[in-house]
């Protein structure tokens, strides 16, 4: 009786193991994560530099662990501070101030802004945080002032604690001015979905961020999730975004993933609700979000 050589033995099992589905897989996002109105190329047929087609080059991200943190004694006394406005501190339940301060890292002397400042909550925080030697860019757009942000953020800057901060009227595109160098690090928080019904180039965005940070500097963003399959489908509806297609849209830019956090996380959230201002009424501050820490590489 003639038994099998090694080889044969060795191709039989090699192809066992390529039919088998893979123990950590990561799905790819539907074909709808990704779709946008513009194509991946142009009516010439060249291609685009949309954040989408940069995206789609990038392999899927692979599962990651929550990075654990404390409070630091720095941060609790941010928000302890006995000068900030009742209206802001109505808001901290939903927002855990000192949590964002602690894992976003911010400290005395850092220079640092933050897009689609609004009103200037978290502003101030950071105005805060990094103190007299530090500095505070904070960027609105056109759209936000016109909307929203233009009384509450001017009243806001009066206040001696706003005196760091460096008022940045700038669209998304390019949202910083040229002396916005060298930066420790560029926040995001709730307002990477508003890019995209905007319909900023965020590729254009996060390669301006990129330029605009230090080796080694950092891209803070916290979002609302999306359901999985969504993609920025329900960017304007609801408000939110599929997180592993922004995490493939920072990563195209050339950022690394640095940390991430899950202190906003809610799974008791259905994630079928607008988070909005305007709509979110009583459920403000309880949509599941995401928390992640980008690095640009040193």
């Amino acid at each position: 009786m003639r038994h099998p050589s090694l080889a044969a033995l060795l191709l039989a099992s090699l192809a066992a193991c390529a039919s088998g589905p893979a123990a950590d897989a990561v799905p790819e996002p539907s074909a709808s994560a990704t779709a946008e109105a513009p194509s991946a190329t142009s009516s010439s047929g060249a291609p685009t530099t949309t954040a989408s087609a940069l995206a789609s080059a990038v392999p899927a991200p692979p599962r990651r662990q929550m990075v654990a943190f404390r409070t630091t004694p720095e941060s609790v006394a941010v928000v302890a501070a006995k000068d900030r406005a009742e209206d802001d501190l109505k808001l901290d339940a939903g927002r855990k101030p000192a949590e964002l301060l602690s894992f976003f890292g911010v400290g005395k002397g850092m220079k640092v802004a933050e897009l689609g400042a609004g009103g200037g909550y978290s502003a101030e925080l950071f105005a805060r945080a990094v103190g007299p030697t530090g500095k505070v860019y904070g960027q609105n757009s056109k759209l936000l002032l016109e909307r929203f942000a233009e009384k509450p953020w001017s009243e806001r800057l009066k206040k001696p604690v706003m005196k760091n901060v460096v008022r940045v009227d700038r669209e998304f595109d390019d949202p910083l001015p040229p002396d916005a160098k060298n930066l420790d690090a560029v926040f995001l928080i709730m307002f990477y979905h508003d890019t995209v019904w905007q319909k900023t180039d965020r590729a254009k965005m996060n390669a301006a961020i990129f330029a605009a940070l230090k080796p080694g500097g950092l891209y803070g963003i916290i979002d609302h999730s999306g359901k999985p399959g969504t993609g920025v489908t329900e960017a304007e509806s609801l408000h939110r975004i599929e997180e592993s297609v922004l995490l493939k849209e920072v990563q195209a830019a050339g950022f690394i993933v640095e940390r991430e956090s899950d202190f906003l996380r809610n799974p008791d959230d259905a994630l079928d609700w607008s988070t909005s201002l305007r709509n979110a009424g009583e459920k403000r501050g309880t949509s599941d979000r995401f928390a992640i820490v980008f690095k640009r590489p040193s």
